[in-house]
């Protein structure tokens, strides 16, 4: 199970890699730091399907191609996720954003469902526009899973939408 998990997550991110490479050129180097604000559901799809609100901070810093994030998110059965990762900004010109996403965190279920440990990783991607201000709304889905290294591993995904605000002199 976890050979399965380490050999999708590196045909992912060769994917990913492969995109950077040939969108490069076409990077937004004046994009701002952004604080992105969302509401959507957690565990799309099955019985305990909850309401889920998120807020993340994404600051202008660069880490070679990725930008650092880091987020939060709260569902309606009392389960808290915080996380910090790296996200990828992939433009199709000037208004379509691709923006894969990684990032381990801790989690909490609450009354909410068990995700079998509370370190989970989430990997994501998101589709959004963005306008003349540099703001943007997406629409992104989820995955949060412990990769096999709790007893359960049932993983959940979640369907959510994203404002991007852009913060100038952050």
């Amino acid at each position: 199970m976890l050979w399965y998990g380490v050999r999708r997550l590196v045909a992912v991110m060769g994917f990913v890699l492969g995109m950077a490479g040939a969108f490069a050129g076409a990077a937004r180097a004046e994009d701002p730091s952004f604080l992105t604000f969302g509401g959507g559901a957690f565990d799309i799809g099955e019985d305990d399907t909850a309401a889920q609100a998120e807020v993340q901070w994404r600051p202008d810093l660069k880490l070679w191609i990725f930008h650092p994030m880091l987020g939060a998110n709260v569902t309606s059965d009392g389960a808290v996720y915080g996380y910090a990762g790296i996200s990828l900004d992939l433009f199709f010109g000037n208004r379509i954003v691709l923006r894969p996403s990684f990032a381990p965190g801790l989690f909490y279920e609450g009354d909410g469902k068990d995700l079998g440990h509370v370190i989970e990783f989430r990997s994501a991607v998101e589709l959004a526009w963005r306008f003349d201000d540099r703001s943007r709304l997406g629409v992104e889905l989820s995955h949060r899973s412990n990769a096999g290294i709790g007893d359960d591993n049932p993983g959940e995904e979640s369907l959510m939408l994203f404002y991007h605000l852009p913060l100038t002199g952050w």
